[in-house]
């Protein structure tokens, strides 16, 4: 459910195209664990700060973990970015799992728009569920399910990091909250490893916390993508 962009420039008409792979240990999730060992691969294109990506994750070692496939439709401008996201899981309200079945009451889908601002040492992000199979709230009710974070990265010696905290602000069976509740606490950190003169693999480590469910969570992984 999360994407993390690196592009490859065609030079000819400046259109950024991302081809990527991140494999990882547990595929951890806004706080949330959602599967085992899993690649997720990334797919996609942006022109003049406009991007249509998409993002799976398939596990590897746990057949019954869930398929997921997104796709983000968003624009970035300066320090200020928008989108909507499509996500799509192989289990939901529709148990044959069909793709192109968008019925409010048996889709497999979510649908969630997002807005925010990278003001340098902070970014900040809101995120909420407006269709789709979302969670319900204390009435039974749509939760139109909110998350929301803030993210500060910084460089340590050669290595690079990001902190983030992030919460739900209400109740919701999506995070499994009752109320506000912080549910993400991470650290991690980016190193790439040199191969060859041409050619490096970033492996990345983090530790989550999530304080709402009582959870920690030790993530390793490793990305493949081409050369620039």
């Amino acid at each position: 459910m999360g994407l993390v962009l690196s592009s490859t420039t065609l030079a000819q008409d400046k259109v950024e195209t991302t081809i990527k792979a991140d494999f990882v240990n547990e595929y951890i999730w806004r706080g949330l664990k959602l599967g085992d060992v899993a690649v997720q691969p990334t797919l996609g294109v942006g022109y003049k700060g406009l991007s249509l990506t998409a993002w799976g994750s398939y596990g590897l070692s746990n057949k019954d973990d869930v398929k997921e496939f997104d796709l983000t439709l968003a624009y970035s401008t300066g320090g200020f970015n928008i989108g909507i996201t499509d996500y799509w899981f192989s289990e939901g309200l529709d148990p044959d799992a069909r793709y192109f079945k968008y019925d409010a009451h048996g889709t497999n889908h979510l649908f969630e728009a997002n807005i925010g601002y990278d003001f340098g040492p902070v970014v900040l992000q809101w995120y909420t569920n407006f269709a789709g199979n979302d969670g319900l709230n204390k009435s039974g009710k749509r939760a139109y399910s909110s998350y929301f974070e803030a993210t500060v990265p910084f460089k340590l010696v050669t290595v690079d990091w990001t902190a983030t905290a992030g919460a739900v602000p209400y109740a919701t069976t999506t995070y499994g909250t009752t109320g506000f509740a912080v549910t993400n606490l991470t650290l991690r950190a980016t190193k790439d490893i040199k191969v060859t003169d041409s050619f490096s693999i970033p492996i990345f480590g983090q530790v989550t916390a999530n304080p709402c469910a009582q959870k920690a969570y030790l993530v390793l992984g490793f990305t493949l993508q081409p050369s620039h």
